[in-house]
Formats: C-alpha cells, sequence, structure tokens
C-alpha cells in the first residue's frame, strides 16, 4: 500500500517549506493538513534519498512548481497542480484525470464526505484513482444524476463508482440535473427522497468539480439537458463558464444567470464553504471559466494545464 511519506511531490513541497521558507514543521503540518510526526518523516526521507542537501534540491522534479506557487498566491488558492499541455482535448483530460487521481489519493482523508459534480473530465478522474488510502469515505453527488445520454458522465454514476473503488458509501441524489421550470424544481427539493444527498451539502469535507463552458462539445449539451439555442443564449450573454450547470461570468457573478438553471442539486455559492473545492480543467479555450471560478471563490484547489495557467498568470494574453 503506498504510503504518504513516498508521495514525492508532498516531500518537496514540505521541504521547500520548511528549508527555503522558514516554516516550522507545526505550520507545515497544519497547511497541508497531515499531522507533524507525518512532516518530520518526510523530512527525513528527503535527506536520505538525497533530495535535500542543507537546502533543497531538484525542485524541477516539479516542473510547474513556481508557476503553481504564483497561481496560488495570485488568485488565493489553497493549492494548484499544473500538467504538460497537449495536443487534442481528449489526450488533455486524461492528464488530469491521471493527474488530479494522484492529488486525491493523498488527499481524501479517513471518514471524509466528498462532493462529486459531472462530466468528461470527472470520468477520467475517476477512472485513474487505482491505490486510494482512506476508509469510511462517503460519496454524494453535488447535482441531479438521472438523464438519458452519457449515463457515464452524471454525477450519481461517478460518486457511486468512486465509492466502490474506496470500499466507502454513497448517498444517490434521485433526480435530473436540470427540470423545466422552477416551480418543478421546488417541488423535487421538497421529495423526501433527496434530504439524504441534499443535507450532507453543509458537510462536505471536499468537493471536485470539472469547469466547463457553453460550446457543442461540453457536458451539459452531451447529456441532453441544454439544447443548442439555450447555449447561443448564454455565449451571447457573456457566460464565462459553469460549475454543475450553474452560469457565471468572468468575475465569477452568478446572478444574472439564475434564471437559466433551475438545476436540482448544490447552489454554486455553497461551494464557497467547502474547506477543500477542487475544480479540475484544462485548455486556453477555458480561461475565463477558470477565472470566474477562481474570482467567485466556488474553487480553492486549481488542477488545470501550463498553457492555460501561464495565461492566468500573464492576465488572459493568450486568449485575446
Amino acid at each position: 500500500m503506498k504510503k504518504v511519506v513516498d508521495d514525492v511531490r508532498l516531500m518537496i513541497k514540505v521541504c521547500d517549506l520548511y528549508y527555503n521558507q522558514n516554516l516550522g514543521q507545526a505550520k507545515i503540518a497544519e497547511e497541508l493538513r497531515i499531522s507533524r510526526p507525518t512532516v518530520s518523516r518526510l523530512l527525513s526521507t528527503a535527506r536520505e534519498q538525497e533530495i535535500v542537501k542543507i537546502t533543497v534540491s531538484d525542485l524541477d522534479t516539479i516542473r510547474y512548481w513556481e508557476l503553481e506557487r504564483r497561481l496560488k498566491e495570485m488568485y488565493h488558492l489553497k493549492d494548484a497542480m499544473i500538467v504538460d499541455s497537449k495536443a487534442t482535448g481528449e489526450e488533455l483530460k486524461e492528464s488530469l484525470g491521471w493527474a488530479a487521481g494522484r492529488y486525491l489519493e493523498y488527499n481524501i482523508k479517513d471518514g471524509y464526505t466528498v462532493g462529486v459534480s459531472m462530466g468528461s473530465t470527472l470520468y477520467q478522474v475517476v477512472s485513474h484513482i487505482t491505490q486510494p488510502q482512506a476508509k469510511n469515505v462517503t460519496f454524494v453527488p453535488l447535482i441531479g444524476g438521472l438523464g438519458q445520454l452519457r449515463m457515464e458522465l452524471h454525477s450519481n454514476n461517478l460518486a457511486e463508482s468512486l465509492s466502490r473503488i474506496y470500499e466507502g458509501s454513497f448517498v444517490p441524489l434521485y433526480a435530473p440535473a436540470r427540470v423545466s421550470s422552477a416551480a418543478v424544481r421546488a417541488e423535487f427539493m421538497r421529495e423526501e427522497s433527496m434530504a439524504a444527498a441534499l443535507g450532507l451539502e453543509s458537510r462536505l469535507d471536499m468537493a471536485i468539480v470539472g469547469i466547463g463552458y457553453p460550446n457543442e462539445q461540453s457536458s451539459i449539451k452531451a447529456t441532453g439537458y441544454f439544447e443548442e439555442n439555450e447555449m447561443e443564449s448564454l455565449i451571447e450573454r457573456k457566460v464565462a463558464g459553469e460549475i454543475c450547470m450553474q452560469f457565471y461570468d468572468e468575475s465569477g457573478d452568478a446572478a444574472p444567470y439564475r434564471n437559466d438553471n433551475n438545476v436540482i442539486g448544490m447552489e454554486l455559492n455553497k461551494l464557497r464553504k467547502v474547506p477543500c473545492s477542487i475544480g479540475i480543467a484544462g485548455g486556453i479555450e477555458k480561461l475565463k471559466a477558470l477565472k470566474g471560478a477562481m474570482q467567485g471563490h466556488y474553487i480553492n484547489i486549481l488542477i488545470t494545464d501550463f498553457q492555460c495557467a501561464q495565461a492566468l498568470i500573464q492576465g488572459g494574453k493568450f486568449y485575446e
């Protein structure tokens, strides 16, 4: 079984905080959500493996460490992880899925309650978790998971798959992701069968969300919840991105689009209260969606690719 002390990325991060930034072991433990003895063991292992020789060496083994640090500072994130950019969207999703899978393996803790959204990138994340560490983990969909198209992308399916991987539990949300009107939504929200999943929204330790934007390839189109004319309307009204089928502009403001949702699930603003809210998306076309998600404080941990991260640091120059 893989141990936390075998995580080279975490080891180098601890070393950098301890030797280069002069943080004490107790402070490092608090910031990284690990125990103080684990910090000590990571520092010792780093010395044994000659990663550390008085000062931290080989930081380039995490290729984008400095860029990740700048992203964290600029957007007030708890953490950031960057992967290489890829030639195709499918290759990028697989790369993001692999990286996010590693991140979750080390950061989902015993007893956590974890919320899961929907989409093709999250499908890749679930597919790449191979060595889960935590026990007694509960997974819950953040958005209704019933539909007619691409069932493998729906939140119920993803949450259930994670519960099997972790040998944990799964609380389903018995509803479609989107309904025809606010009145229908109100009726669904009063259903007793919805109470168990919706009641966990305020008790999440972690949320894992994909970040999209209105286009022909998006999951909200692929799963059949939005028609082409609706997508065109959203684009015309300057929608920057969506999380759980709830839209926002580049500044993170969701108010102008509330009437477009009729979504059954966790309200977007509640993500701000989740201790670890992880957004996973890449590709330069999602630059504004990522900026809005961070500006709106819907996510506090970002996993993206190099080209998009660099553009975020440069204020979006690559997008214009």
